[in-house]
């Protein structure tokens, strides 16, 4: 049995739609937050996993699949930072307890193409309603949907880093700990390419949970799921940026 630890967003729906349809034999699937994701392929307790891909260089052993991933061309609309101040006034950063990547990023941007230097603070569920004064926050998935345009500032962190690099940016990417054969490989890899194909169905499916939420323009415009190489060359980049900060306490 291989367990596949999922990220529980919308945007990976088009991909559980297609493991499901495609019924892998011997694949048990869970359905997770990002960090949970990243935690289950580290212990062990998942064998794939769609994890943010800050927490690669930590795993044992990192095998990326290719062809698909959670990425964006430009702006993403659901990893955030939100600001009441401009972002040279901004004394603390709460940093979202999701997803390693998104807060990673955020503090690569500061470092490269903000030129701030604040405080970062790890935060816990319900921070969002903390994001006040100087103090800002890093949010993202889909509670960031009744977020967007509630802050004075809000600053797209996919979209700054095409404007520091040029490049799109990987958010997550499915990865195994163990090699896995060419065949299954070829299956699992079709499987999701089978959601994407049917993307229209995954949409109406999906609307009525996200009532009042245009999930076409999210799933199609905001999210890239091809794991192109002008992707690939960015996630290596972006791993260099990361192995490069300062640890934080």
């Amino acid at each position: 049995m291989l367990r596949i630890s999922a990220v529980s967003y919308l945007n990976t729906r088009p991909f559980l739609y297609g493991l499901r349809q495609a019924g892998l034999p011997g694949v048990e699937i869970s359905v997770d937050i990002p960090a949970e994701c990243a935690r289950k392929l580290r212990s062990g307790e998942a064998d794939i996993g769609l994890v943010p891909v800050a927490t690669i260089p930590a795993l044992p052993a990192a095998h990326i699949l290719p062809h698909w991933c959670i990425g964006a061309e430009g702006a993403v609309e659901s990893v955030m930072l939100y600001s009441e101040v401009p972002l040279h006034e901004i004394t603390t950063v709460l940093l979202d307890y999701q997803s390693r990547t998104s807060v990673n990023l955020a503090r690569v941007l500061a470092a490269e193409h903000w030129k701030i230097s604040p405080h970062w603070q790890a935060a816990q569920p319900g921070f969002e309603t903390q994001i006040t004064g100087t103090t800002a926050g890093v949010v993202i998935g889909d509670r960031t949907f009744a977020l967007n345009h509630t802050h004075r500032y809000e600053y797209d962190l996919a979209a700054e880093w095409k404007a520091l690099t040029g490049l799109p940016f990987v958010f997550a990417a499915w990865v195994s700990t163990t090699p896995l054969s060419e065949e299954f490989v070829t299956q699992f890899t079709n499987a999701l390419q089978l959601g994407i194909e049917n993307m229209d169905t995954v949409i109406a499916q999906s609307q009525p949970d996200y009532p009042g939420f245009d999930i076409a323009h999210y799933l199609n415009t905001c999210i890239s799921y091809p794991f192109t190489g002008q992707k690939q060359q960015a996630l290596e980049i972006f791993l260099k940026k990361l192995a490069a900060l300062p640890q934080l306490p």
